[in-house]
């Protein structure tokens, strides 16, 4: 692994500039390891994960 596998381009108007209101809206990226697979979930659900 290379520090430029992490490089890439970020349009800055998809860099929030401000945060949510409500801080758990937050959007998260989930790894299930077993099944290899992606999930968009929420921060308000994080302790289903842990």
């Amino acid at each position: 692994m290379h520090l430029s596998d992490f490089d890439y381009d970020l349009p800055e108007e998809l860099i929030a500039q401000q945060p949510l209101e409500r801080r758990d809206a937050s959007r998260m990226l989930v790894l299930d390891r077993a099944e290899q697979t992606w999930q968009d979930s929420k921060f308000e659900r994080l302790s289903d994960y842990v």
